[in-house]
């Protein structure tokens, strides 16, 4: 860590670094110089192709907030010596530094529905705070992302081309997930209605990427990687996918896999005290539908990666995709059993 320490005008030997956080994708550790404390991360390249795009748009949204709402909390990065927002070691790959929020903490489970409030709430203030950007002008930093369409298209391309063993023993998983198809087909309406906004969108809406205080009041949203141009089901619908369910994805016994309705209401609340002047009525409608849209996108993706023997997300034991995609259509069909009251 030699030359990023360098890049920032920092003495390796004033420093100490220690790995920290459970992300799955960057690198990230605390760096301490002194009384000061720093997040230092190393950016994917094999999941974020332009490191460089992240880099525009997070100085682009700083610019913004700055001129528009000096109040709102918004964790900027640590430029380098040289005055850039990341740093570039040739060789190496990418990494940026953020200054470490004194008393905050981070949540990997969200346990009641008050933390689900909170985290709603902020990643509302997050769109709602940007509504007078350029949407247009950030760049796109994960293609197709959150594209149903495209994930339905790579699921059905799975069917012709993937492991034959595997796709007779999933049939009837397969036959289950193709029945819910009209999501995607309400998904392409979705496309196609003016009345559906473009919006800045963080798309990666678990409970860890809210910073909490000592009270457990959200302070800010953070992990912007992802930030970019979408739809507001992306952010309601992860919220929706992470929060509702005791167990996560990666629950094998699906007898614990319930909807909560407390923590559904959380997100209501959290989310419209902050976006309800901003959503027109037509995405008003399409609130519970975002649970739905995020949940079936999630099972196919699973499904599609296990057919295509595990090249995407790797699998830890043998059908571990499988046993995700399973867990993923059974709290599809949770949450549609609860549509009626939910909808209220």
């Amino acid at each position: 860590m030699d030359k990023v320490l360098a890049g920032y005008g920092l003495k390796e030997v004033q420093c100490s670094l220690k790995p920290f956080g459970s992300g799955l994708i960057n690198h990230t550790w605390v760096l301490c110089n002194g009384a000061e404390q720093f997040i230092v991360q190393k950016v994917n390249r094999n999941v974020f192709r332009e490191p460089e795009a992240i880099a525009w748009n997070l100085a682009f949204i700083d610019a913004y907030l700055e001129k528009q709402d000096e109040g709102y909390f918004f964790v900027s990065p640590v430029k380098t010596a040289s005055g850039e927002t990341m740093l570039h070691i040739e060789g190496d790959g990418y990494y940026r530094m953020f200054p470490f929020v004194k008393g905050s903490h981070s949540i990997d489970v969200v346990e009641d529905p008050q933390q689900a409030y909170e985290a709603a709430k902020q990643f509302g203030m997050f769109t709602r705070k940007l509504s007078g950007i350029d949407v247009d002008a950030l760049k796109i930093t994960l293609p197709s992302f959150h594209d149903l369409s495209l994930r339905y298209e790579q699921f059905l391309e799975a069917l012709g081309s993937g492991n034959p063993l595997r796709l007779a023993a999933a049939t009837s998983l397969i036959e289950a997930l193709k029945g819910h198809s009209y999501i995607v087909d309400r998904f392409r309406e979705i496309q196609r209605n003016p009345e559906f906004k473009q919006r800045v969108t963080h798309h990666d809406t678990k409970i860890s990427n809210v910073l909490f205080d000592a009270h457990n009041k959200g302070l800010c949203v953070i992990d912007l990687d992802t930030v970019m141009p979408g739809y507001f089901i992306s952010d309601v619908g992860d919220m929706m996918r992470t929060y509702l369910c005791p167990v996560s994805e990666e629950e094998k016994d699906f007898s614990k896999i319930v909807v909560r309705e407390d923590y559904y209401n959380a997100i209501v609340k959290g989310y419209l005290e902050e976006m309800q002047d901003e959503l027109t009525q037509a995405e008003k409608a399409h609130f519970f539908y975002s649970g739905l849209f995020m949940i079936y996108m999630q099972a196919l993706r699973f499904l599609t990666d296990h057919l295509n023997d595990d090249r995407y997300y790797g699998a830890r034991y043998e059908g571990h995709n499988f046993v995700r995609a399973q867990n993923q259509l059974t709290l599809l069909e949770r949450l549609l059993e609860k549509r009626e009251v939910l909808e209220k």
